[in-house]
């Protein structure tokens, strides 16, 4: 059990750890590119070394620094990955992010996988890539029948496609294009609106075809064969989805006062900022700087905050932060409307339910609907036993609405919380005056 209570103003500044998305993507990347592809500001999270630890059972040479936040990736090229006796397994932990990018990357290859999860991610729905992938012909199938992992990954020749996604994923849309880029024609993705665009970012970095436009059905991502991929070197910004911890307990927090250093703002990522601001937060970029992805570090001072509604196409921009954001709208006055956010179902936990179920605890009025809730806030919210569900995010979003609550807030895994930001605690405590 981890013990929360009410807490004094926050002051200071602080670095967060890199981005996730973008960590997943360097090494998964380097590793198919001709060359060494060195990465700095790397997040050594459980995640993250998960895509490490499968990239090197495929024959990958990758080292890490002694901190872990600096990698080098001896990539092979395009056609380098092997398997030990024509056939591989592959944990990929608690990293949603792992298991359906690379069923894109292992698709191609001329070896079998067996790809696999823990608990978590074995419940999470794979159809979502196993059917864009099967059109491209490649042979995947789920060993328990279900649409779930374990999946066995049998490498086929792939073909170009078109595939209209019903959602908005960037996971969805990055094993496509992964896919894309061994198959014998151009590939085509469209979703409905714009998910985070890193993939198609760093993927043009490397040396890729690939494009990014919107048109009148929806926003189309397209990749052509690529015949090889060159290394280059990645400088990770700070995860936004990290930031929005603080700029919510900077927000909430009377008397607080808080730099948070080198936060990426990628525009696909950076909807935390839009709806925070749309509840009145005072939040200021100080300066602003652009590697291969926008960043900024960013002032936010405690403020007034009010109700909004958070819908529509900012929801793929803000999906990971909700959990907090609904933390700031049961303190918040007014009503706070979330919808159009369904995939809340389908992330590490059912996000809507243990939200609402947290949040209820603590004494907050919220409502759960099919596609996300409603909170009225105001409120003045009470320590309660929270049960984190083993998901991170929630860990930290309750650890934020315990610092304004009376009395003592437990949260029963709060080691969860490594698996995107393993000093989160310790950061929390330290900028508290």
């Amino acid at each position: 059990m981890y013990s929360i209570h009410k807490a004094s103003p926050l002051r200071g500044e602080v670095t967060i750890p890199g981005d996730k998305s973008i960590s997943h993507r360097s090494v998964m990347f380097g590793a198919l590119a001709r060359g060494t592809t060195r990465i700095s500001g790397f997040l050594n999270g459980q995640d993250c070394l998960s895509t490490v630890d499968c990239f090197r059972r495929m024959g990958i040479r990758i080292d890490l620094s002694p901190d872990g936040h600096s990698v080098t990736v001896a990539g092979k090229g395009m056609r380098g990955l092997t398997a030990p006796d024509g056939r591989i397994r592959l944990y990929t932990g608690n990293s949603g992010t792992t298991t359906r990018i690379i069923s894109g990357i292992l698709a191609p290859q001329p070896f079998t996988s067996i790809l696999s999860g823990d608990s978590s991610v074995n419940r999470r729905p794979m159809g979502r890539i196993i059917s864009p992938l099967g059109r491209m012909g490649a042979d995947i199938r789920s060993l328990s029948d279900n649409g779930c992992a374990p999946l066995e990954i049998n490498g086929r020749p792939l073909h170009g496609t078109v595939w209209r996604s019903p959602v908005a994923s960037a996971q969805v849309k990055s094993a496509v294009l992964c896919a894309g880029l061994y198959a014998d024609s151009p590939t085509v993705l469209i979703e409905p609106s714009l998910s985070r665009d890193h993939t198609e970012r760093m993927l043009a970095s490397f040396g890729a075809d690939i494009t990014s436009e919107q048109k009148e059905d929806g926003w189309h991502a397209s990749v052509k064969p690529c015949e090889e991929l060159y290394a280059r070197d990645i400088t990770v910004p700070g995860d936004i989805s990290s930031a929005a911890y603080f700029i919510a307990a900077a927000s909430l927090v009377p008397g607080s006062e808080l730099l948070i250093r080198n936060t990426g703002t990628n525009p696909t990522r950076a909807g935390i900022l839009q709806a925070a601001r749309a509840m009145g937060a005072d939040i200021r970029p100080v300066s602003e700087t652009m590697q291969g992805e926008p960043a900024a570090d960013l002032l936010v001072r405690t403020a007034s905050l009010k109700g909004t509604v958070i819908e529509g196409s900012l929801i793929p921009a803000l999906i990971d932060e909700l959990p907090v954001l609904a933390v700031m709208a049961a303190a918040a006055e007014g009503e706070t409307v979330i919808r159009d956010a369904a995939e809340l179902k389908v992330k590490e936990s059912d996000r809507i339910a243990t939200v609402t179920e947290g949040l209820r605890a603590m004494g907050a009025d919220i409502t759960p609907t099919d596609d996300g809730m409603i909170i009225r806030g105001g409120r003045p919210l009470h320590g309660a036993l929270i049960h984190t569900y083993g998901d991170h995010r929630l860990a930290m979003s309750f650890a934020v609405a315990g610092m304004i609550a009376e009395g003592e807030t437990l949260l029963d895994n709060a080691e969860c919380a490594a698996v995107s930001y393993p000093a989160f605690f310790t950061d929390l405590q330290r900028l508290q005056m």
